[in-house]
């Protein structure tokens, strides 16, 4: 592959401001070519492009494109920067009126140097807020694609489309539909912006010339008008990627916007570094429908404050898991002391769960084409959530771990948005670490709150996701938790249930539909806040649950918690998979006495806080 740097644009508004400015802050610069300005972190902007292409295992050779005027300017540059002077390419022009055009630049370097090979075009003017992004993924995710590749980022906050090319992306395909070049107010939804940062295929490379036959004034040898012209109208097939970052062409800016710019830009490089990110995700309680998430049924559940798992994420020179001292014990007392640890937890921390969802991540990002910077972090983590009592606990950990990723990275919830977070952190236990799970856990602890989830088949066969509402939490009724002290796997509740319902097994089939009927009477209960009524529909649930799996596979302890809090009249059912329940007790006399028994019989108890993401700050 090929890349050619374009340096040739001439009498622009920054160069004109910088020489008339009356301040003297920035007379050394005068006559600077643009393209050798102060970029982020100090350096020369072509400098920080160089050093991005200069690898000769992506790049057989690198060529700049610059115009007669500033031609002397870039030669010293190459000189001085071990650039071959050589692959300096003078278009000859030396003002506005006679430019060439960008098109028209790089034709002129593919036509004199007899290039045929696939090629990058970068805007060698370019400022780039993250100095680090990795451009080997670029090339691997444009060889990837039967087509050609086009940059873009997201348009922050003031920035405004007019002002940009802007791309329609398929989000499933990421071929562009359609490009707008400088789209009026109201055209088009769309704030991905593309800038000059192009790759091109060999044989593609034809549509040059025939473009500039066609558009003859130098003022439509735009790369903006070229992109119209060869997605919109010749309909060649164009994909896009996304770079997390955001991009400024300074020939198209004033004095004051290009330090604004810079400012903006150097600011966000310096404080990425050294403030640590910080996400928390919460332990959820079943209230209604589980376990038929899993079949597609319907359920709601509430994220908890009493129990979560936090995740800090730091900037370091090498990417580092850092294991958690209890959870991924590696020094123990004595042999004993291993035995009785590992016989207990067994084998399996939170470290996997941090790995797997790292590598997921960065395939989820290779595959949609967002190109990740080359910045390395350590991460650790910390959880209260007990342990196999089906109060989803791995599934928090990962939820907090892509968070802080997310962060770390700017990817936006366009880029992953609420229903796909859902299912990536379902894969990563599913697929990755071969966790026996069901959907409704990573719904609730993305959504966050009190969550009504629709798991219809045609739903989740079109889009692969189902239908998910957050409830009012205002007014909620004192929802109480116990768990056992010793439980065991609460992965081993799920037996063979699921066999039986792939086989059609009609007793199966219907408690499922069963249970999808009990949470759309569980959400009117809410919605009228009529709590005797849902204490009636818990108490279902369980015994619904209860002559589909059988006492024998509910277990002992399961069954215990569930009497014991019968005895004193309170609504009781699983909030998970096993190891714990969750009621709702109308009389808060026998609540009291309740917790004391339930402490007798060696069980830890609970009054549930929920989370309500509306009212409390959270990451």
């Amino acid at each position: 592959m090929i890349c050619i740097l374009l340096v040739a644009g001439h009498g622009t508004i920054l160069e004109t401001q910088i020489k008339t400015d009356v301040t003297g802050l920035y007379a050394h610069l005068t006559g600077v070519p643009k393209a050798l300005l102060p970029g982020v972190g100090g350096k020369k902007i072509l400098d920080f492009w160089w050093e991005t292409v200069n690898t000769r295992q992506l790049f057989s050779e690198v060529y700049l494109v610059t115009n007669a005027d500033k031609y002397k300017h870039y030669e010293r540059w190459a000189t001085a920067n071990d650039f071959p002077v050589e692959n300096v390419v003078n278009d000859g022009s030396t003002t506005l009126d006679d430019r060439l055009g960008a098109v028209a630049d790089l034709e002129l370097a593919i036509r004199s140097r007899q290039l045929q090979d696939d090629i990058m075009v970068i805007a060698g003017d370019m400022l780039c807020a993250d100095q680090n992004f990795d451009i080997a993924q670029v090339i691997r995710f444009f060889r990837s694609k039967p087509g050609e590749l086009a940059i873009y980022y997201e348009l922050e906050s003031g920035e405004k489309s007019y002002t940009r090319g802007i791309v329609e992306v398929c989000p499933n395909t990421h071929r562009v539909m359609q490009f707008l070049e400088k789209p009026q107010e109201g055209i088009t939804a769309s704030r991905l912006a593309s800038v000059v940062f192009y790759c091109l295929r060999k044989d593609s490379l034809p549509y040059i010339s025939e473009f500039l036959i066609q558009h003859l004034d130098v003022n439509d040898r735009t790369f903006g008008k070229f992109w119209e012209w060869l997605i919109n109208e010749e309909k060649v097939p164009v994909y896009g990627m996304k770079l997390p970052t955001g991009f400024q062409l300074i020939g198209q800016v004033g004095l004051s916007d290009y330090t604004k710019w810079l400012a903006h830009y150097s600011s966000k490089q310096q404080l990425s570094p050294s403030k640590p990110i910080t996400c928390r995700s919460y332990a959820r309680v079943g209230l209604m429908g589980n376990p038929s998430d899993g079949f597609n049924g319907k359920t709601i559940a509430m994220s908890i404050t009493n129990f979560w798992a936090e995740v800090t994420l730091m900037e370091s020179q090498t990417l580092v898991l850092l294991p958690h001292p209890l959870n991924d014990p590696t020094e123990f007392g004595s042999m004993q002391d291993l035995f009785r640890i590992s016989r207990k937890e067994g084998y399996l921390g939170g470290l996997r769960l941090l790995q797997a969802t790292c590598k997921k991540f960065y395939q989820f990002c290779s595959e949609q084409g967002i190109a990740l910077s080359k910045q390395n972090f350590t991460l650790k983590y910390d959880t209260n959530i007990p342990r196999q009592v089906g109060l989803a606990g791995s599934s928090a950990i990962v939820s907090a771990t892509l968070k802080c990723l997310m962060k770390f990275y700017n990817i936006t919830d366009n880029d992953l948005p609420k229903p796909i977070r859902a299912n990536f952190i379902l894969n990563v236990e599913t697929d990755e670490l071969f966790i026996t799970a069901g959907l409704q856990d990573r719904v609730v602890q993305v959504y966050e709150g009190l969550v009504y989830m629709d798991f219809n088949k045609q739903l989740m066969d079109k889009r692969g996701y189902g239908e998910y509402i957050p409830l009012d939490m205002s007014e909620l009724p004192l929802f109480w938790l116990a768990y056992l002290g010793d439980p065991s796997d609460s992965g081993r509740i799920h037996s063979n249930v699921r066999q039986r319902w792939l086989n059609g097994e009609s007793t199966v089939v219907e408690a499922m539909k069963s249970f999808a009927e009990l949470t759309d009477q569980a959400r009117a209960a809410f919605q009228c806040k009529d709590w005797p009524r849902l204490a009636q529909l818990m108490d279902e649930n369980f015994e619904l649950r209860r002559s589909v799996y059988t006492d024998d596979c509910l277990g002992p302890g399961n069954l215990k918690m569930v009497q014991l809090a019968r005895q004193f009249g309170s609504a009781v059912k699983l909030p998970g998979s096993g190891g714990a329940v969750v009621g709702l007790c109308m009389d808060p006399e026998r609540l009291v006495e309740m917790k004391r028994a339930f402490q007798e019989a060696g069980c830890v108890f609970c009054l549930i806080v929920p989370y309500d993401p509306s009212v409390q700050s959270h990451n």
